[in-house]
């Protein structure tokens, strides 16, 4: 018996920011069901408002499960941990534990870039590992799965903790903003706007900061098993990103998985029921599970 815990294009994301504008990520709430099957919701792991996370456990799980960590996409600068609430309830129903995270937004103003993201990553982990044995869960033991921006942010992290992250899964996420072939790339040319204000730092394509290089997952990659989901036909994340990625997992031997999706855009288990069913769901589970 466990014990309780206590206490793209814009279209794309203004699309999805409206199917889930009415959820309320403010109140904090415990839910408890009848089997002892828990799930807290706006859990603060800090002081920013948007420090907040929902914890979903499930029953039947062993001490040694790993908890998954979801984080959002939404460009860096938009998006909230509701769109990722459908894969956190799959999740639970296959006795899964789960963390579904906020974190800071990218802001010039604010000087809040990818850099405050990550770290905003390490808190939530931090202060699950502080409720993890209430839990009856090991802390450090987790797995990072991320949705487009997310996915970028789950992928650096990732690598740059492998001693916390057990595995990776990115949907969609962006892999390389250094290389000359990002930067000899048309994606390069509608996306630097964007990953200039991501890192915080100019981008001068003729002589490109390592700052670049360092926010690249391509460039940061350690050992640690990742699974990449990339459709052929995404605009938002071009498809040599996920491609360009699987090759470097290949060439040093990194255990992963691709799965390259044909006819298919960006974050597709939005708007493809069938391959959010069939192909996207059963590919986290088996890779949870390995």
């Amino acid at each position: 018996m466990k014990k309780p815990v206590f206490y793209y294009h814009l279209f794309v994301l203004v699309l999805i920011g409206f199917v889930f504008s009415s959820c309320n990520t403010r109140k904090f709430k415990v839910w408890v069901g009848t089997g002892n099957e828990q799930k807290i919701y706006n859990l603060k792991y800090g002081e920013h408002k948007r420090q907040k996370m929902d914890v979903f456990l499930p029953t039947g799980y062993a001490v040694n499960n790993p908890v998954v960590l979801l984080i959002h996409g939404g460009g860096w600068t938009m998006g909230k941990k509701e769109h990722m609430i459908q894969i956190q309830k799959m999740l639970f129903q296959h006795n899964i534990p789960s963390i579904n995270m906020n974190y800071r937004l990218v802001s010039g103003s604010k000087k809040i870039t990818y850099r405050e993201q990550l770290e905003d990553i390490n808190a939530a982990l931090l202060k699950f590992n502080t409720l993890a044995e209430n839990a009856e869960l090991q802390p450090d033991n987790y797995i990072l799965l991320g949705e487009s921006a997310g996915g970028h942010l789950a992928l650096l992290y990732g690598y740059g903790h492998p001693e916390r992250i057990k595995k990776i899964i990115s949907l969609s996420g962006p892999t390389d903003f250094y290389s000359p072939q990002y930067l000899n790339s048309f994606y390069s040319k509608y996306s630097s706007p964007t990953i200039q204000k991501v890192v915080g730092t100019k981008f001068d394509r003729k002589n490109l900061s390592e700052e670049f290089k360092r926010a690249s997952p391509i460039a940061n990659i350690s050992d640690v098993p990742t699974l990449l989901f990339q459709g052929n036909q995404d605009f938002l994340v071009n498809q040599k990103q996920g491609l360009a990625l699987d090759s470097a997992l290949t060439a040093q031997n990194i255990a992963h998985k691709f799965v390259y999706m044909e006819r298919t855009g960006h974050a597709p288990r939005f708007f493809s029921k069938r391959k959010r069913d069939s192909i996207i769901y059963p590919n986290i589970l088996e890779w949870i599970r390995k």
